[in-house]
């Protein structure tokens, strides 16, 4: 990662809806054709979402997914990066790093795992023991997914972090969403879901990390996101963003 480039930071104060926050960042990565995006940060607390992949959608029990999830409050949608179901609520954070760059493949690989390491220190430093590396059986599994371990029993590990990439011919978006409170919800909807589409997965391996360090809060992990990306980027925060249309 560059360090001292300018990167804009938008923190959105309220979630759009689901599929509106998830098509925004798409919007923001295809304004890079224009020149309208600049090297920005986005940081917002999503409204309860079910992300599923588009593998997933082609699996004999996706409606009964959907449903599942309906039920339990969150929305789903089908992303257009990334593996498997994931999901998020408002004790989430979701953070999108968007790019112009004309050759946005080259670095996608080293992306993960620098991307990875950022998220783990930032989870350290706000009182989680996080690590990169993904755990057998986890959700949307990925070797670059970051985990926290309980401070105790060094055998409980929770997915707290999982992330994917988008690329197009201008530039890149690399999302992470970051589990912090209410771990109960995700495991009980990823449960349905995960069920219905008959995908194995350990429920241990979901949760949120306030189910490692109960004192911890999206606040606090946002601080120390945001204090490890000041390491590495001039980050120039922005009201409001730029005009896309």
């Amino acid at each position: 990662m560059n360090r001292q480039r300018e990167l804009l930071l938008y923190r959105q104060r309220e979630s759009l809806g689901a599929e509106q926050d998830l098509d925004l960042a798409l919007e923001l990565l295809a304004g890079t054709r224009t020149g309208r995006t600049q090297p920005m940060l986005r940081i917002y607390r999503p409204e309860p979402t079910v992300a599923f992949g588009q593998r997933d959608a082609r699996l004999p029990g996706f409606d009964a997914a959907r449903q599942a999830c309906r039920d339990l409050g969150f929305e789903p949608l089908i992303r257009r990066a990334g593996g498997r179901a994931a999901a998020y609520h408002p004790g989430s954070l979701v953070i999108d790093h968007i790019e112009p760059d004309p050759d946005p493949i080259r670095e996608s690989q080293a992306r993960f795992q620098a991307f990875g390491e950022l998220f783990a220190e930032a989870l350290t430093r706000a009182g989680v023991d996080a690590r990169l590396g993904p755990i057998p059986h986890e959700y949307c599994y990925g070797d670059h997914s970051v985990h926290g371990v309980h401070p105790t029993e060094q055998d409980i590990r929770v997915k707290l972090i999982g992330t994917a990439q988008r690329q197009i011919a201008t530039g890149w978006l690399f999302s992470s969403s970051i589990v912090v409170e209410d771990g109960a919800a995700i495991r009980r909807v990823l449960s349905e879901a995960y069920s219905a589409m008959e995908l194995p997965w350990d429920p241990l391996t979901g949760g949120a990390a306030t189910d490692l360090n109960s004192g911890i809060t999206a606040d606090q992990v946002e601080h120390a996101v945001l204090e490890v990306y000041a390491e590495h980027w001039d980050l120039q925060p922005i009201r409001q963003l730029p005009a896309l249309g």
